[in-house]
């Protein structure tokens, strides 16, 4: 039971982030200037490497208890059976069978994300032209709508599922639920996803 509430909380703590890093990432589509203002300011705050730390906590915790789920579902057969008796819509079912697929996808990401803009961070006022440049490449572009793919497709099966493990999850409230899942993602997703291809057209 600890572990389904630790990997839906860290799992809602981490979706709280990302969509506070696309509103960042939107300012920088609209407003580069005021972006890399804003970005250098949020670099030089003392809290920042106390709340990097934290995510980084919070995703080698999410990580770690979803490859350990991954593998207990693959080795126990009657779990398979329950997976499927909870998906029985197509896009639930697809988007819980590609989950460690899309894991690793989005770990992959991260490590080149990190590479990227973190170690070491860019020359402050170039973040923008940094980002813009590495998407030039069709291969790191590509990675990055893959990767926004595999965020949907895990905050559409994610969503509902860490509602359930944290005991919300109602007859009354699970359309609700799996459809404000489904928009998070689905919006998530578009929004990363058009930003990669604002950069790198107009970087």
């Amino acid at each position: 039971m600890l572990r389904r509430v630790l990997l839906a909380s860290s799992g809602l703590v981490l979706l709280a982030f990302l969509i506070a890093h696309l509103i960042g990432v939107a300012i920088a589509t609209i407003a580069p200037m005021r972006f890399e203002q804003y970005a250098n300011a949020l670099h030089h705050s003392w809290w920042l490497p106390l709340i990097e730390a934290l995510l980084l906590c919070f995703a080698v915790v999410h990580a770690g208890l979803s490859l350990n789920k991954t593998l207990e579902n693959w080795l126990n057969a009657g779990n398979h059976a329950k997976l499927r008796s909870r998906r029985e819509d197509p896009l639930g079912s697809w988007s819980a069978r590609l989950q460690p697929i899309g894991g690793l996808t989005l770990l992959l990401f991260l490590a080149i994300h990190l590479k990227q803009l973190r170690l070491p961070r860019p020359t402050p006022g170039l973040e923008v032209l940094r980002l813009s440049s590495s998407l030039h490449s069709p291969l790191i572009l590509g990675l990055y709508c893959a990767a926004c793919l595999a965020l949907s497709l895990h905050i559409i099966q994610g969503g509902e599922s860490a509602q359930r493990s944290l005991g919300l999850l109602t007859p009354q409230n699970a359309s609700m639920i799996r459809l404000s899942a489904r928009a998070v993602g689905v919006l998530l997703g578009l929004g990363f996803a058009g930003s990669a291809g604002w950069f790198a057209l107009h970087g």
